[in-house]
Formats: C-alpha cells, sequence, structure tokens
C-alpha cells in the first residue's frame, strides 16, 4: 500500500515542479505559520482487501513546512479548507500544516474552517463557505454522501471546485470526478480492519479474550473504520464491546477520562483496547494512569501519529497506531483544487495509509511529528 502512495505522491510532486515551471509570474499572497509545537491533546480510497495486512514499517519521513508563503502558478485561486479541528488539535493540527505548506508553494489563498470534528459544524460551515464564491473548497467527509451531497450539488452549480480529505464522499466524488472532486486519505474500513488483525497478531490474544472498541460507528462513511476493527476482532472470535465516543469526547479526548475507567473497573478482564480517534489514542497514557494500569497491563492500538502518541509508544501505554499520514490530507487537496483550476485536471484518489508504527520503529517518526507533520 505505501509503495503505491508513494509513487502517486512522487508523481504529483513531479508535475506540480513541472507545472511550476511554465507557469507564468504571480503577485506574492501571504499564507498564515504553520503550527509548530506539540498540540495539547483534545481529537481512509483504492480500496484494500480486508484480508490483506500491512507490513509494520515506518513511513519516509518528509520536509518541513516552509514558515511563510510566496507568489505561484495558483496565486489566483481562493480556496476554504476544512483542517476538521478544533484548532490545534491532534491530528487537525498536522493537516493545517500541510495545507499552509501547499498555500505556501502554489501561492493559493486559503482560508480555513474548524469544526471540531461535528458533521453538523461542516455542513453549515460548508454553506457558508459557498455563499463566499470560492473557486474550490475541501471538506472533511465526516457528515457522509446522505448529509453533504445536495449541498455540494449547489455549490458545483455555482462553478466550485469541492474536492475532500479524511473521509470519503464517494456518490460525489463519482459524480463531480470529472470536476475536480478527488479524494486524500486512507480507506476506512480497509484501514479499520487492517489495524485489528494487526493488533489482535501482536497481542497474542486468544479466541474469547475481551476487546474493546472506542469509536465513532454513528458517522456514515467515517463509521466504516470502527466497524472494520470490530468485524476483524468478531472474525476472530473474540468478546467484543463497543463504545461510541460522544461529542463532548469528540472535541476534547480528556472528557473521555472518566468513560475509560468507568469501562476497565467493570471489566477487569479487557485485554485489548482500540481507541478510533487520533485525539483518545494520543491520550491513551492518561487513561491507563486513571484507571490504575501500568504499560502493558491492556494491549492499546489506535489510529494517527502525533507528538503525544510517540510520547505514548516510547513510555510502554500505546503498543501500535496505524498512520495515514494527515499531512498529505492537507497538502494534496490543495493541489487538486489548483490543478483542476488553472489546468483543468480531473480529481485524484490518494490512498495515504500508510503502515504500522509500534516501539520497534518510532524513532524515525519521532523528530517529524514533534513538529507537527507527522
Amino acid at each position: 500500500m505505501f509503495k503505491n502512495v508513494s509513487r502517486i505522491v512522487t508523481v504529483i510532486a513531479l508535475l506540480t515542479l513541472v507545472l511550476a515551471a511554465c507557469a507564468p509570474a504571480a503577485t506574492a499572497t501571504q499564507a498564515p505559520a504553520p503550527v509548530t509545537q506539540a498540540p495539547v491533546a483534545p481529537v481512509t480510497q483504492a480500496p484494500v482487501a480486508p484480508a490483506t495486512v500491512a507490513a509494520t514499517t515506518a513511513p519516509v519521513a518528509t520536509t518541513g513546512a516552509a514558515p511563510a508563503a510566496s507568489g505561484g502558478w495558483c496565486s489566483a485561486v481562493k480556496i476554504v479548507f476544512f483542517p476538521g479541528g478544533p484548532q490545534g488539535g491532534v491530528f487537525a493540527v498536522n493537516v493545517y500544516n500541510g495545507a499552509v505548506q501547499a498555500a505556501s508553494d502554489l501561492g493559493a489563498n486559503v482560508s480555513y474552517e474548524w469544526s471540531n470534528w461535528d458533521p453538523q459544524t461542516m455542513t453549515q460551515q460548508f454553506q457558508e463557505s459557498a455563499a463566499t464564491k470560492p473557486d474550490g473548497i475541501a471538506v472533511m467527509g465526516h457528515p457522509g454522501d446522505q448529509s453533504f451531497d445536495s449541498l455540494i450539488d449547489a455549490a458545483e452549480a455555482q462553478g466550485i471546485i469541492v474536492t475532500s480529505q479524511n473521509t470519503a464522499l464517494p456518490l460525489a466524488e463519482a459524480k463531480y470526478g470529472a470536476n475536480g472532486f478527488g479524494y486524500v486519505g486512507a480507506d476506512n474500513y480497509s484501514a479499520g480492519f487492517s489495524l485489528g488483525t494487526e493488533a489482535l497478531k501482536e497481542s497474542g490474544l486468544k479466541k474469547g479474550d475481551r476487546t474493546m472498541v472506542w469509536g465513532l460507528k454513528s458517522q456514515p462513511t467515517r463509521g466504516l473504520r470502527t466497524q472494520g476493527v470490530i468485524d476483524a476482532f468478531t472474525k476472530a472470535g473474540m468478546v467484543v464491546d463497543y463504545i461510541e465516543i460522544d461529542a463532548a469526547t469528540n472535541s476534547d479526548p480528556t472528557q473521555g477520562t472518566a468513560t475509560f475507567t468507568g469501562y476497565v473497573s467493570a471489566h477487569p478482564d479487557v485485554k485489548l483496547i482500540v481507541t478510533d480517534h487520533g485525539g483518545l489514542t494520543a491520550t491513551v497514557g492518561t487513561y491507563l494512569k486513571a484507571a490504575g494500569k501500568n504499560p502493558g497491563d491492556i494491549f492499546m492500538a489506535g489510529f494517527d501519529m502525533s507528538a503525544a502518541t510517540v510520547d505514548a509508544i516510547q513510555s510502554g501505554y500505546l503498543n501500535l497506531v496505524i498512520d495515514q499520514q494527515e499531512w498529505l490530507q492537507g497538502y494534496l487537496p490543495i493541489l487538486q483544487i489548483c490543478l483542476t483550476k488553472v489546468y483543468g485536471f480531473s480529481g485524484l484518489d490518494v490512498n495515504t495509509g500508510a503502515g504500522f508504527v509500534n516501539k520497534a520503529n518510532v524513532a524515525m517518526i519521532a523528530p517529524l511529528a514533534a513538529k507537527n507533520i507527522r
């Protein structure tokens, strides 16, 4: 999977350099500086067969984000970008940094909408953004096709280029792919199934052992990742408990401490827990300490890298993470809109799911995670 993603990203990067060299000079535009400090803990499309498990390898390192923007071939293009949220939060800050770097490299005029990961907020902000008539909008697909597609239809009718990141909108992508609607992120179900399978392998659990999945199954497309983990555990014959992440914890993962400690107290035989949320995964050390658990007492697995996640792995509280390279989910949608607006390219579908990170390979990621790039 990772080799394919690397090949796609390499081709895109080369194409960008060629186009930049051929384009006329543009007027300089100022982009916001990327966030470089570690965030405070708050909160995937080329399909892969569910039975396939990615190799446990660390992804290739990337360069850091430039602090200032300059004129470029996309300088006349106005874009609204959704990093997810909350502002400065785990995962979203990496997405934001990727978008800031793209704006700097390409010269695009980009504004940002933070949503605290709330689907209703995302749809409201989309309507408000479309009313300003930008050239393009890059959205998080969490509300799903059913909630989003009528709004996307209206935006496309105005000539606004729409594309998505992190969570796919497959119906909208099928309808507007020729107009530049692409997707940048992991295949959610496959990522979930793969993480569940690898966690069982590395933890050494046996049939009948108790597991827990803490996720967002209620969200249409986003919830496929949670379902993938559950299906992997069920197929292996595990006892599976499920907890839906509530709104407060979705926005600020520290609010989930009581939920975690309450569950562990009521289920002392739980042996493996998966947190399907970047912010919750970064907070597992806090949860386990509050529950009176030592590193290794419960095998903990989750999604997405961050500086706090690196710390949790290195301290032994977190055992396994699947990395979807969220920085690319910021950079590539900006590039997508620029390519479509300036050169008429159709939508690109890029699977950013890379591989697994654990204590054996986290050292390679750590310096970049400290800069909120990985």
